[in-house]
């Protein structure tokens, strides 16, 4: 069966304070990663990938404390939560085994995710909606940034190495997969958490939110597998 991997680059425009400090401090962060790693982007998506992983998992560990204080329905945000978080880790595992990081750049991993851990909590416990909004901006330059990745692979400028054993177990890949396909998959899943994350804004913020403008997300394997 044919993976979906058409995405579209689609920009949410800002309206309101929150939405316009979640689109700042999303370009501010984009200046860094374009000054620190310029066009290596096997180093530049460990790192931000690094930092991906972070806000599912809070955004889900402070709704499911929500759903448990007020004795309410999650309507699936839990899980939705989970799988993103889960997702953007193995697109940080897939990366890791691409680059292979210096001990230098698992330093700077290691300072990045503490720091925006900390932050991006603060911020949820404060405005959840602006927290959403600022994942929704993140996933559109990560969306952004794996179409650069892949004109750099499509013009020779990069290789373009066979897909690690990781990424064929998660995304249940055949051998013969390479790094292209696999880059075409994971820009596909940022365009799903994109639309996710601004749904999610929408609804917390009262405008309107609609499941049919959510781009599906890539088959791969569900939390439900369990321990191996």
């Amino acid at each position: 069966m044919a993976i979906q991997t058409e995405t579209h680059q689609t920009h949410y425009k800002a309206s309101g304070l929150s939405d316009r400090f979640a689109l700042a401090v999303t370009k501010a962060l984009r200046w860094g990663a374009d000054t620190f790693f310029a066009k290596r982007y096997g180093n530049r998506a460990i790192v931000l990938e690094t930092v991906a992983a972070v806000p599912g998992m809070v955004g889900a560990t402070l709704t499911h404390l929500r759903a448990l204080r007020l004795m309410q329905d999650d309507h699936g945000w839990i899980r939705t939560l989970m799988d993103e978080a889960e997702n953007e880790r193995m697109h940080l595992m897939t990366f890791i085994e691409i680059a292979k990081p210096s001990w230098f750049e698992r330093m700077v991993i290691l300072s990045v995710q503490w720091v925006f851990y900390v932050f991006f909590f603060f911020l949820y416990l404060i405005s959840d909606r602006t927290a959403h909004r600022l994942v929704g901006y993140f996933e559109e330059e990560a969306v952004l940034s794996y179409t650069l990745y892949l004109a750099e692979i499509d013009e020779g400028r990069h290789p373009n190495p066979p897909a690690p054993p990781v990424a064929l177990r998660y995304w249940n890949l055949p051998e013969g997969t390479s790094l292209r396909d696999v880059i075409l998959i994971i820009r596909a899943d940022e365009a799903h958490h994109r639309d996710t994350n601004h749904f999610m804004a929408n609804s917390l913020s009262g405008r309107e939110a609609d499941h049919a403008l959510i781009m599906p997300c890539p088959p791969h394997v569900s939390l439900d597998a369990g321990l191996t």
